[in-house]
């Protein structure tokens, strides 16, 4: 009994954790960039893009290659989104046995 008491509080507190941490996930920024800084997208934790800069020089350019740059740099700051959550789920989850490929936030 003093064992299954003990998981519940210890499932309490990840649940506490967790939450702080998805709080902390929203409130990050991540800048992606490509052609050289030409172009930055800003997204939150969420992923959701919050900035979008270009560089004057690119608008006089074909658009394509302006489209494939923004493409690029959306890329680039949700792989660092990724890579930085994950990072953050792990320093919470630490020495949980937590499947393989899971995605957090639930």
């Amino acid at each position: 009994m003093k064992d299954l008491m003990n998981m519940m509080k210890a499932a309490q507190e990840m649940k506490g954790r967790m939450e702080e941490l998805q709080a902390r996930i929203a409130e990050m920024v991540i800048e992606g960039r490509s052609g050289g800084g030409l172009v930055v997208v800003t997204l939150n934790g969420k992923g959701e893009m919050k900035g979008l800069k270009i560089d004057k020089s690119l608008v006089s350019d074909d658009v394509s290659v302006l489209e494939d740059l923004i493409i690029a740099a959306h890329n680039d700051a949700n792989g660092k989104v990724e890579y930085e959550t994950n990072a953050k789920m792990q320093e919470v989850t630490a020495g949980l046995p937590i499947p393989p490929g899971l995605k957090f936030p639930f």
